[in-house]
């Protein structure tokens, strides 16, 4: 029984972490998606249209990253791979921005199915720029956090 008591507990703070983590996600989705609805500026019949497409975009972007690319780095963090293997995890990095690629295609291609090209690169323009907003809000919080610790 004591043995159970600290890891339990060592369960219990990783699944609060993990928490988290899903509520800092979903709240930069929501940012993200507030942000993009009022640069492109969508009427509503557009936006109906739109965000089914939008959303199984990121959703497939985000199934290449965590699932190839994320296996692909943990083992090149790990190191000492001999050229065979690198080479093939040259490979496999490549045919996951291929697929990423691809997917960037398909998404311009639907797209232009149910909104203009102008308001396509306006997309485009956002989510750069929430990309940008977004990483110095990481540095803002990361800077802050590095001077509350001295």
């Amino acid at each position: 029984m004591k043995k159970l008591i600290p890891i339990l507990a060592l369960f219990i703070s990783f699944s609060a972490f993990a928490q988290r983590g899903e509520q800092i996600e979903e709240r930069i989705k929501a940012q993200k998606i507030a942000f993009i609805s009022d640069k492109v500026q969508l009427t509503s019949e557009e936006a109906q249209q739109f965000w089914p497409i939008y959303n199984a975009f990121e959703a497939k972007i985000e199934s290449i990253k965590s699932g190839d690319l994320r296996r692909i780095k943990q083992e090149m963090r790990r190191g000492n791979v001999s050229d065979d293997r690198a080479d093939e995890l040259l490979a496999e990095i490549l045919n996951a921005e291929n697929k990423m690629h691809e997917a960037k295609m398909q998404l311009v291609k639907d797209l232009k199915e149910v909104i203009s090209s102008q308001k396509i690169m306006q997309l485009k323009a956002a989510e750069d720029q929430f990309n940008r907003v977004l990483i110095e809000r990481l540095k803002k919080v990361r800077d802050q956090r590095a001077r509350n610790r001295n």
